[in-house]
Formats: structure tokens, sequence, C-alpha cells
């Protein structure tokens, strides 16, 4: 029965790589681009808000425990206090259009006596890769415009450190409002504030992200159009394979050629008939 070709060990390979290809096409490698579509849309939602929206005070955008999400990210919010300097820690291995850079940290004690993070902006390298001299924080109360950012992750979860490569400042690999907490033993809202240009201790400031829909959406449609091309693949070959003459047909054995002698007998016998 031709079906039997169907449990040959090359094609039950075949059949398994072509549909967990399939299947991580549609489950796995479509909607990770459809949500960093959603991602996206939201981001750009918010930015656009964030144009035109006047700026509200952090604990009316952002409760006490309330942490940063995609509803309230890039929103402008109103902070006043003091900064904490010695408590600064700078961020490493950043990347501000093209180039590479830090980002200083500072942490703000409210007027109410909540701590929250700000991200002062970046300062460029030097020739040997450190940070370059830059404006120490205002002293006194100071009241910022800032943009609401969640924090970043590490997966190595690794702390603050300080060094002689760091010229005993203290830096980070993320911005991550927890890491500068543990480094300083304070207390950090979650979340961090980005400043704008013009505001009190704003370095160069860091640039918003472009508000365009990006490839993911493009991307999804095309790894759902690749699973769905290996899986008709598939059924084209098969049912090729269920018609005589398919490419795993057994071929017959080669016929074998006649030597000279036996031809030469043959056209005998045909000339002379069988002998009696």
């Amino acid at each position: 029965m031709r079906l039997r070709f169907l449990l040959r060990p090359g094609w039950l390979a075949l059949t398994a790589v072509v549909f967990t290809f399939a299947i991580c096409c549609f489950t796995l490698l479509s909607p990770w681009q459809f949500s960093r579509n959603t991602e996206r849309e939201q981001q750009n939602s918010a930015l656009e808000t964030s144009f035109t929206a006047a700026p509200v005070p952090l604990t009316q955008l952002l409760p006490p425990g309330a942490v940063p999400g995609p509803h309230t990210e890039w929103h402008l919010v109103s902070i006043t206090g003091r900064y904490l300097p010695d408590k600064e820690v700078i961020a490493r291995l950043r990347t501000v259009q093209g180039e590479g850079a830090f980002e200083v940290l500072t942490p703000l004690r409210t007027t109410d006596g909540t701590v929250v993070l700000i991200d002062r902006g970046f300062v460029k390298l030097d020739s040997k890769s450190g940070a370059l001299p830059f404006a120490p924080a205002p002293g006194g109360t100071v009241q910022v415009t800032a943009r609401v950012r969640a924090d970043e992750t590490d997966p190595k979860n690794r702390d603050a450190f300080a060094d002689a490569s760091t010229g005993g400042r203290l830096q980070s690999y993320v911005v991550d409002s927890q890491v500068v907490a543990r480094a300083g033993k304070l207390d950090i809202r979650p979340g961090y504030f980005q400043l704008d240009a013009g505001q009190p201790g704003v370095l160069g400031a860091l640039p918003l992200p472009q508000t365009d829909s990006g490839p993911f959406l493009s991307y999804a449609l095309q790894w759902i159009a690749f699973g769905a091309m290996a899986l008709l693949g598939w059924l084209y070959f098969t049912v090729r394979e269920l018609k005589p003459g398919g490419a795993l047909t057994p071929a017959s054995a080669p016929t074998r050629r006649k030597s000279v002698a036996e031809i030469l007998a043959e056209d005998e016998y045909a000339e002379s008939g069988p002998l009696k």
C-alpha cells in the first residue's frame, strides 16, 4: 500500500521538522512580533499624548506603590525635591545616537519624603572610554519635569560597582531604581524619571524614540506565511508520493548489459532455431 511511505524514517524526520517549524511560526515567532507591534503602538500613543498634555504631579499619575506601565510610561510629571548627589550612579555601556555614552542617575528626595530616581541624561566617553567630566546636580530644592520610565532589567541581576577602572565612581549595567537603591541603601520607588532639555540638573537630554510603526507587524505576517508555506510544501510532496512514480518509489533493479557472447548466441539461435 502506497501509504506505507509515510512510516519511513526519512519521511517521519521530514514531517517532524516541518510541523515543528510551523508550530513555532504560529505559536512563538508570530505572536512575539505581534506583541512587539502592540508595545510599539502603546509607546507611540503615550509619546504623542505627552507632546500635548501638561505635566501632572507625580502622585496624581502614579500613586504611592504604583509601578510605571504601558499606560503611564513617557507621560510628563512634575517633581519637587532635593537631589542626593552622594548617592549618584552612572549607567555604563549605553548608546546615544550611535555613539557610546554614560547615563547619570541621581536620586532625588521629594518634599513628602519619597525618593525617586532621576535620569539626568547622558555624557560622552573620554579617550579611555570613561565618562567625561559633567556638572553636578544643583543644590537646594528644585522642581523638575520628567518623563515616567519603567526600570530596565539586568538578566544577570548585577549590582552597581566601583573600582580603579571607574575612578571610584559607582557604575551600573542598567537603569534600574532598585540597583541604585541597593548601592545607596535607599528606599527608592520603582521606575525612574527622565529629564527633558532645560530642566534643573539635566546634562545631555536623551532623545525620544521615533513614533514610527516599525517592522514588527510585517515580520509577524511573514512568520505566518513561512509556517503556511512549510505545511503546503509538505502536503504537496505527500500527494505527489501517493501517485505512481513518486520520488520515494523504489527504483527497479538496473538491467544488466548482455555480453558479446550472449548476443552472438541469441543471434545464432534465432537463425538456426532450437537444436533438435
